[in-house]
């Protein structure tokens, strides 16, 4: 188990945002929009799976991730990490590992064959759970997660992301009617500021961009 590094939030989020820039994690292009898992268009698309292919920020991101949700949730709030199918499997395992706590995952649906289990690894009635994901973007997907984790007697009131969308304003009070709280590192709000900041982009692509996460419906329409 490894310590936690505890820095302020602002730090956080622009280190975070820096480690997703070089690593191209981030990508923009506003002429030829992307189709988000949701089907909806976007000039943003960000991919955090790279992350796994990176063991010095993957590392420093793990570290801020467990720091962010111990300083929030309490030092002792929770019994196991579960990850979501996919991209939530690797970060979960990581998460867990420094918190020193079992790691389950969950699958999006039933296997179908054997057990027809949804949750991989052990999880019991009463105990407090963790889930951890790579990213939200309206916190719809994460709803069907925390169902599969609360139908097994377990609780889930917590789930941590690296990135969090941000432009949303249900996707908070979402959660927290299904009573879940979100924990994050950084928004596209800290990306498109540490983007103009480092000139990874041109100045009309980081506009558009900016066009679109003051407004995603208007910018849709």
């Amino acid at each position: 188990m490894r310590p936690a590094s505890f820095t302020d939030r602002a730090t956080v989020a622009r280190l975070t945002a820096r480690m997703l820039l070089d690593i191209r994690a981030v990508h923009f292009n506003a002429a030829e929009p992307f189709t988000l898992a949701s089907g909806l268009k976007a000039p943003t698309y960000i991919d955090c799976r790279k992350l796994i292919s990176h063991p010095r920020i993957r590392s420093a991101l793990m570290d801020f991730l467990t720091a962010r949700v111990m300083e929030d949730a309490g030092f002792e709030a929770f019994d196991n990490i579960a990850g979501g199918e996919t991209a939530g499997i690797p970060f979960a395992a990581l998460v867990a590992e420094r918190m020193g706590l079992p790691m389950t995952y969950v699958r999006k649906k039933p296997k179908g064959y054997g057990r027809n289990a949804r949750i991989e690894g052990e999880m019991t009635p009463g105990q407090r759970v963790l889930l951890v994901e790579d990213l939200t973007t309206d916190g719809g997907s994460k709803l069907g997660f925390v169902d599969a984790i609360r139908d097994t007697g377990a609780d889930c009131a917590h789930t941590a992301v690296i990135f969090y969308y941000g432009i949303f304003p249900q996707t908070e009070p979402r959660l927290a009617e299904h009573g879940v709280r979100l924990h994050w590192l950084c928004t596209w709000a800290d990306v498109l500021a540490e983007a103009r900041r480092g000139g990874d982009f041109d100045a009309t692509t980081l506009d558009a961009v900016a066009t679109f996460l003051d407004a995603p419906e208007s910018w849709r329409a």
